[in-house]
């Protein structure tokens, strides 16, 4: 008998957070070094199943388990791993793992802080793994419930605003992905909620766009898409840092993901149509997100206005429908993952250390915080896309999908790179001023930081940990890309496809993005850039 991999990756984390409530212990020392243990044991029990168990050159889905749950209603325990949820699951693992460590401070409640985070756990490890439209909805909600009570228990002073924000934002978008999930699944003769069924499936052209929609709802306000952003800043501003590094690190990218996994695997025709509305879109999030992290004194704010903007290349490369443009919106949901939780960390550090968020209130931190001061600068110098980190190699990758595209008009690229060049410029700007404004100057006569009061090495370490992989990545790409290649190429390819049978139906030389104010797509067929041999190629 196979060993259950993913199942016990899941169900792990989840096992543990019901021991939590019986183990003996009033300040939490006991359940935090416990916590820690539950999550590095399972972190490294997903690298091992992977090093041992997967095999990268492979597009398929592989450590397949599927079990039988709840068969009156369609509901199956259907898990699998391939290549766009493989290195998500790993940046899961790797985030949640050092937030617990980043959370030993936490007295209020210990019980049920690592209570909620390692069931915060197993739910996003469910969520990139489920391969049925059920039990992915059933993992979407239940992450939600331990964010809403983190926040909401263990934020600042308008906590609960922020929680009830977020919760509002979520679970009503959450709707749109079951209504969509049973509309396919009703679809034709066989009722079934498998996502590769569901694929296979030839839907009427207004369901699947109807179904885009929805999904695209949904899943626009976890990434988060602009005007569905709004909860993020407050989130941010209010949540404790570890839970920051979750939500900034993993939660956006579950919008990416289900985005690629759902509206781009499963709803190749209607990506089609919607593919230059998702362009458009990433670069009103580059700019919008780049332009208000300008007029932020409060330091998360401002890295949560960041986010905003670098999810905005995940938008255009999903919309380029290339496999390099793909490619790159994977590889920068990986490198925005690990900076943005390096960058919510630090910025924990420093307000242990000075009790505000507000920049204004800092400044000369520099000369009492030396350590925290340089990799503080490294991680900013990471998110603004210096070369050799991994956040440059991501978006470049992504303009050089788009800029490549063979499907939009000349006009539309250019437009889309010298508007998204603006975040770019933007983005050292409002980094670097940040940076200024928190270590330069003179010191703030009302915060007083002593030397000793650096950062410490648990917290370097930390720090490192996530500091390693940025500059890996950016010196040696492969070591992220390398997990993916096959699987990205194999989804742009099936888009293209079905860019073909379009033109090949309606016999036209020219595609429109039906329905939307945006620049023609070009032809494909007519043109022959798309060959049978170009197709067998994964053009």
């Amino acid at each position: 008998m196979v060993f259950p991999w993913l199942t016990a990756i899941i169900v792990g984390p989840l096992l543990a957070a019901l021991v939590v409530p019986i183990i003996p212990d009033k300040e939490g020392k006991t359940l935090r070094w416990y916590a820690l243990g539950v999550g590095l044991a399972d972190f490294a029990l997903a690298l091992y199943a992977f090093w041992q168990h997967y095999d990268i050159n492979n597009p398929g889905f592989q450590l397949v388990e599927r079990y039988a749950w709840v068969p009156q209603i369609g509901l199956n325990w259907s898990v699998a791993a391939d290549g766009l949820s493989m290195p998500l699951i790993v940046l899961t693992g790797l985030v949640n793992t050092l937030a617990i460590a980043a959370s030993w401070n936490v007295t209020r409640k210990p019980r049920l802080f690592y209570f909620l985070m390692l069931l915060l756990y197993a739910a996003q490890m469910g969520v990139f793994v489920a391969q049925d439209m059920l039990l992915f909805f059933l993992m979407w909600e239940i992450e939600l419930v331990p964010v809403y009570l983190l926040i909401a228990i263990w934020g600042g002073p308008k906590r609960g605003y922020a929680a009830t924000k977020f919760i509002l934002y979520t679970a009503l978008a959450s709707i749109f992905i079951l209504v969509a999930s049973l509309g396919m699944a009703f679809s034709g003769n066989n009722l079934t909620f498998d996502m590769a069924e569901l694929g296979m499936k030839h839907y009427p052209i207004y369901l699947e766009m109807l179904a885009y929609a929805g999904l695209f709802i949904a899943f626009g306000v976890k990434l988060p898409v602009f005007p569905l952003h709004t909860w993020l800043p407050d989130a941010h501003g209010e949540a404790s840092a570890p839970v920051s590094m979750i939500l900034a690190g993993v939660l956006l990218k579950m919008g990416g993901y289900a985005l690629i996994r759902l509206n781009l695997e499963v709803l190749p025709n209607a990506h089609i149509y919607f593919a230059p509305a998702l362009t458009i879109l990433g670069v009103v999030n580059i700019v919008y997100g780049a332009l208000t992290a300008f007029a932020q004194d409060n330091l998360k704010r401002r890295l949560a206005c960041s986010s905003i903007s670098h999810m905005g290349f995940v938008l255009i490369g999903i919309g380029s429908m290339t496999d390099i443009g793909l490619n790159g919106a994977i590889l920068q949901m990986i490198s925005h993952g690990l900076i943005a939780a390096l960058l919510f960390f630090l910025a924990g550090v420093t307000y242990d250390r000075t009790h505000t968020l507000w920049m204004e209130k800092m400044g000369g931190l520099a000369t009492s915080m030396p350590k925290t001061f340089a990799l503080f600068t490294a991680g900013a110098m990471a998110s603004l896309a210096l070369p050799g980190m991994s956040g440059f190699i991501g978006e470049l990758t992504v303009f050089v999908g788009i800029a490549t595209s063979d499907v939009y008009s000349t006009t539309f690229k250019v437009m889309v790179i010298l508007l998204s060049a603006v975040g770019l410029i933007a983005t050292p700007i409002y980094l670097l001023s940040m940076l200024r404004r928190m270590f330069y100057g003179q010191p703030n006569s009302e915060i007083q930081v002593e030397p000793w009061m650096d950062i410490k090495p648990r917290e370097i370490f930390i720090t490192v940990c996530l500091l390693l992989p940025i500059i890996g990545i950016g010196f040696y790409p492969k070591l992220a890309t390398q997990t993916y290649d096959v699987k990205t190429v194999q989804v742009a390819t099936e888009v293209r496809n079905a860019i073909s049978v379009y033109a090949q139906q309606r016999n036209r030389d020219r595609l429109f993005s039906g329905g939307f104010f945006a620049p023609e797509l070009m032809g494909i067929e007519s043109k022959g850039l798309l060959s049978a041999t170009d197709i067998g190629k994964g053009a």
